[in-house]
């Protein structure tokens, strides 16, 4: 029959937060790694409710199409109607479920493409310069010191 499993209440990738907290620095690091750092977290964290958001809409379709299988047994076995129409408007919602996790997951994935594009831009502008300062040896000011306005 289905395959529908009750979902934890909890968010989903709660156990995988501690190793995405080591990952990320205090909100006020502006240095070169900790904003590649956090870019990084923000992307796993998108590719995998990319992922998480794919899983969801496969078991909305297999659970909706098992629901249309359990409506036209039903039928077969005359079933009430009222039943029927019930049995009907579940495998209709598990597909509305089904359909807006498609649209959801793509727009995590647009996230994730967005963050990756941050990251490679963030590498290309500032990597020679942080390459640069670390082999100066000087010690150079916190970030936002040279601020001009």
């Amino acid at each position: 029959m289905s395959d529908i499993v009750p979902r934890p209440t909890a968010h989903p990738a709660a156990a995988d937060t501690a190793a995405d907290t080591a990952l990320s620095p205090g909100a006020g690091d502006l240095s070169f790694i900790g904003l590649a750092l956090r870019v990084l977290t923000f992307t796993r964290a998108a590719h995998r409710l990319t992922e998480q958001l794919g899983e969801l809409r496969d078991q909305m379709e297999r659970d909706a199409d098992e629901g249309e299988r359990l409506a036209e047994q039903a039928g077969l076995a005359e079933v009430d109607p009222r039943f029927l129409s019930q049995m009907a408007e579940s495998a209709a919602a598990l597909r509305a479920v089904a359909e807006a996790s498609g649209q959801t997951r793509h727009a995590a994935d647009l996230m994730a493409m967005a963050a990756q594009d941050v990251n490679d831009s963030h590498e290309a502008e500032y990597r020679g310069v942080y390459e640069a300062v670390q082999a100066s040896g000087a010690q150079q000011p916190k970030p936002g010191f040279l601020r001009t306005h």
